[in-house]
């Protein structure tokens, strides 16, 4: 599939807009599971350490589209705008900033890095102090306010740190599965098993690097036991990209004893609690959870952006389909269909 490089100069007269509230189109839900409209958004000025950004392509993901269904809990507020994966160019900068300037090309990203509190000095966290994330808070950290107003591959680099060598197994094959089926191909994991009940994936699975594929459907017992049996004893790591505690469970469980990993990546929407007996972590099992992969997004990102374009990482295959951005409750049709991965919405 093939894109249009955007020249900045030609979507951008900052000249025209630096320092003035702007209008531009955003897709706005207003009540959960209603089709989104696409409505004439006012966008503030940047404020202190913020900057502006024109958007040029953005897709969609599962948080998006268990936001707007309504099932995740810690995003209720509405009307709101979704989407955190975006690429653009930056309009305008606030106050203080200082290491970015207009004409940037940039990526959004949700989990900040200022790079001086106590966090982001630590090589044990991606966390930061300053911007920290809230998922329960619908304003901007500074003041508390909304800048919108209407007219209208970590997780297996960091988190588990995998090692040439070892056994992993992936419980979900959407694009956060298939990521970390790349990342751990490109650690040399010895055998990379995916789990999903769509056979469809098996091809792209094995591009990716998926040595095993098991279809849970198509057993006649749990999948833990099928997994111990490729693996003796079982897996080194297990991730869970689902977000449901059934799988969670299957996914702890097909982990070896001793040292088994367990990396929850998937969104749980359910207030239930983790299915686990306590003693069950008492052989040396254990279970982590996963923001944004462990990266810290100034710190690794150029990193995975060389990565990519010396060919080591392979993301053009994620992108499935491609729309205007009009088109966008299409986008979010195929997703729930499970017939798309990521769609490039474009403007």
């Amino acid at each position: 599939m093939e894109f249009q490089i955007v020249n900045p100069s030609e979507c951008l007269s900052t000249k025209l807009t630096r320092g003035k509230i702007i209008t531009c189109k955003a897709a706005v839900a207003w009540t959960p599971g209603t089709s989104l409209t696409i409505e004439d958004v006012e966008v503030e000025c940047p404020q202190k350490m913020e900057i502006r950004v024109k958007i040029l392509y953005t897709s969609i993901c599962h948080t998006d589209l268990t936001s707007w269904l309504g099932e995740n809990e810690a995003q209720q507020a509405y009307p709101r705008i979704f989407g955190h994966e975006a690429s653009g160019v930056i309009e305008s900068v606030g106050e203080g900033v200082e290491d970015l300037k207009e004409g940037d090309h940039v990526i959004p990203v949700f989990h900040g890095e200022c790079g001086s509190c106590a966090y982001c000095q630590s090589d044990k966290t991606n966390q930061c102090e300053k911007y920290r994330v809230n998922p329960m808070k619908s304003t901007m950290f500074g003041d508390g306010k909304t800048r919108f107003s209407i007219k209208g591959v970590g997780a297996v680099w960091n988190d588990a740190n995998v090692k040439e060598g070892e056994t992993i197994a992936v419980f979900g094959l959407g694009a956060i599965g298939l990521a970390v089926i790349q990342g751990a191909r490109i650690r040399h994991a010895a055998r990379i098993i995916g789990i999903d009940i769509n056979r469809d994936k098996i091809e792209i699975g094995r591009e990716m690097g998926m040595t095993d594929f098991v279809n849970p459907k198509e057993l006649d017992k749990p999948v833990h036991e099928v997994i111990n049996g490729m693996v003796k004893g079982g897996v080194d790591y297990s991730f869970e990209c689902v977000g449901n505690l059934d799988v969670l469970r299957q996914a702890f469980l097909s982990t070896r004893d001793g040292w088994g990993v367990t990396v929850m990546i998937g969104i749980h929407t359910s207030p239930r609690l983790l299915p686990f007996h306590p003693m069950e972590l008492f052989n040396g099992r254990r279970i982590v959870g996963s923001v944004f992969g462990g990266i810290k997004c100034k710190t690794h990102i150029p990193s995975i952006v060389k990565k990519y374009i010396d060919g080591t990482l392979k993301l053009d295959a994620f992108i499935t389909h491609e729309l205007p951005f009009d088109e966008i409750n299409q986008a979010f049709k195929l997703l729930e269909e499970g017939k798309s991965l990521r769609c490039l919405l474009h403007f």
